[in-house]
Parts: C-alpha cells; sequence; structure tokens
C-alpha cells in the first residue's frame, strides 16, 4: 500500500473510499516535484467540470537523510503511488525558471524521478508550466497560491481549502490536464497524431 516506505513521510490531505472507477473517466495523478515537499493527487473526470478527487496529499523526505537516500525514498513512494492508483496519464508541473539554484536542482531531481517512474509504467506523461496551470484552473496566470487552492476546492468540491499548497498544486495540474486533454485528442485525431 502507497506511503509504507521508510525514509518518507506520506501525509495525505484527502482521501476517498470510492474504490471504483467509471467508465470513460480518466484518471490523472498530478505531481507537484519537490525533494522536501513532493505534492501529489489524484483526480478522476471526463473534464474539468465532472472530476473527482480520489485522493492528494505529500511526500516529505527527511533533511536529516543523505540526497541519494532522499532521492530513493521519494522513488519508492511514487512507485507505489502509481501502482496503487494506476493512473492513465502523469501530469507533472514543468520548471523553466528558478531564481533559486538549489531549489532548481532539487526540483529538477524530483521531477526526473516522477517523469521516469511514469514512463516506466506506462502511463502517458504530460508536463505543464504553472501558468498554464494557472490560467487553466483559476483562468489568471498570474494566480496566487491561495486562489489557486480556492479553486482546486471548488472545482472538486472539497469541504475545506486543501493544503499545504504542494498537494492543492497537484490537483490543479490533474485539473489542467483533464481541461486540456479533449482538445488533444481532436488536434492529434485531426493532424494523424503529428504536432
Amino acid at each position: 500500500m502507497f506511503g509504507r516506505v521508510s525514509g518518507a513521510k506520506v501525509e495525505p490531505v484527502f482521501a476517498t473510499t470510492r474504490a471504483d472507477r467509471p467508465a470513460g473517466t480518466l484518471r490523472v495523478l498530478g505531481i507537484d516535484p519537490g525533494l522536501t515537499r513532493c505534492g501529489f493527487a489524484v483526480v478522476d473526470g471526463r473534464g474539468p467540470t465532472t472530476a473527482t478527487a480520489i485522493t492528494m496529499g505529500v511526500i516529505r523526505t527527511s533533511l536529516a537523510d543523505e540526497l541519494p537516500q532522499r532521492l530513493a525514498s521519494l522513488r519508492d513512494e511514487l512507485v507505489l503511488l502509481i501502482q496503487e492508483f494506476a493512473p492513465d496519464v502523469v501530469s507533472v508541473e514543468r520548471v523553466f525558471f528558478q531564481t533559486n539554484v538549489r531549489t532548481a536542482m532539487s526540483v529538477g531531481q524530483a521531477s526526473g524521478l516522477a517523469l521516469c517512474e511514469a514512463a516506466a509504467a506506462g502511463c502517458e506523461v504530460v508536463q505543464y508550466t504553472p501558468n498554464e496551470v494557472k490560467n487553466c484552473v483559476a483562468g489568471y496566470g498570474a494566480a496566487t497560491k491561495l486562489q489557486v487552492q480556492k479553486m482546486v476546492q471548488t472545482r472538486l468540491k472539497l469541504s475545506k481549502l486543501p493544503t499545504p499548497a504542494d498537494a492543492a498544486d497537484a490537483a490543479a495540474l490533474a485539473l489542467c490536464h483533464l481541461a486540456v486533454a479533449p482538445m488533444s485528442r481532436h488536434i492529434a485525431a485531426a493532424t494523424g497524431g503529428r504536432r
């Protein structure tokens, strides 16, 4: 079961007991990569207005551990997360600008793990920039963390604001893909899969 690997702490923010997946729905795992805090959210839906949250939370690695151990712990949790929820698509934040080099490195390492493990599991893998996600979810590419959290709460019909922001960001990544996927399918069909 997800969340049982030592060395990393999984903090669920929300989880449903619903085990079934309605026919015709897309299951998207959103990943907000980070080495200290890696947000995750599993969302089912046919589009952004029919989305249902299955689970969301954060995976934390210990600052006391050495980098290789932290990466191994994060990788193990990501593998278990993908195995347990069997997403069709894994949506990972694409970070293209970062002023803090240390943060950029750790986010890049965590992102690489998520991309690699999702591809190895046979999932479709997509990436969106923070501005693309904010624009899809909040209607404004420069939306604040709080605005994104409130829109995630509204769109997923959650009883309370999803915190920490890493979990809400992961849910926003999943919602972004549910909004973009129908148009992407139409474009692929019209162009024979060429971009």
